[in-house]
């Protein structure tokens, strides 16, 4: 897509990417990539600032956008995932660009903060967790992380405990980012359904590294108070 201005089109794409760089900050640049091992291209754009660029372009004609985006730096990757989280589209687009921006995943904050975009979820669970079935099963690890960080966000409530705490019971893949997402998830099980987490815990099928990572985030946890966390602290194997 192109916009006339100066007496010069120029394409939707070398403009925002050209506010993107204007909206850098030497020292966050610095700081987020420190954050980021092996993400070498970042500029250093404020999530407040890729979010209100994001709202701007999805009332727009945001479409044209995504299939020319380039994805050459962080925060262009980023922006992405923020557009189709606030296009407001049906459940079916929706998921469609879902779908095509999930390879792109390389790290765990674009994993993230794209999952918890995803508000259309909260309107959709049968159909969503329908669509997330294969990611639990993917041999790339933040395809894996995709699928349980949209869990987390949408799905830990009365109606889903139980299915939650099975699909994580079943995730074997051997990537950090992958079980430190399971830790997480269970941790945030057990901060809303104490007694469920903790009858799973006793029986289930996780990893050393992922099931005590999953009780150290819980005795980490401001929400879990002392006696808790003592019980939980006297479930460590071995």
């Amino acid at each position: 897509m192109e916009s006339a201005g100066g007496g010069k089109r120029v394409k939707m794409e070398e403009t925002f990417r050209g506010r993107l760089f204007e909206a850098a900050d030497a020292d966050y640049q610095r700081f987020s990539a420190s954050l980021l091992p092996g993400t070498e291209r970042v500029i250093g754009v404020r999530l407040p600032a890729l979010r209100k660029m994001a709202r701007e372009i999805a009332k727009g004609d945001w479409r044209a956008y995504l299939k020319t985006a380039p994805g050459d730096y962080f925060e262009e990757v980023m922006l992405q995932g923020m557009i189709i989280g606030c296009a407001g589209c049906g459940a079916e687009e929706t998921l469609c660009h879902v779908a095509a921006f999930v390879p792109k995943i390389e790290n765990w904050s674009v994993c993230d903060s794209f999952c918890a975009g995803l508000k259309f979820a909260k309107d959709n669970k049968e159909r969503v967790l329908l669509f997330l079935q294969p990611y639990f099963r993917s041999a790339r690890e933040f395809e894996v992380r995709f699928a349980v960080v949209t869990l987390l966000n949408f799905f830990i409530d009365e109606e889903y405990i139980q299915r939650v705490l099975c699909l994580l019971d079943e995730i074997r893949h051997d990537g950090y980012y992958a079980k430190m997402a399971v830790a997480w998830a269970l941790s945030l099980c057990y901060v809303r359904f104490p007694a469920q987490t903790t009858a799973y815990l006793k029986e289930c099928a996780l990893d050393d590294f992922t099931y005590h990572r999953t009780l150290r985030k819980i005795t980490e946890s401001r929400c879990v108070d002392g006696e808790a966390k003592a019980a939980v602290r006297r479930m460590m194997r071995g």
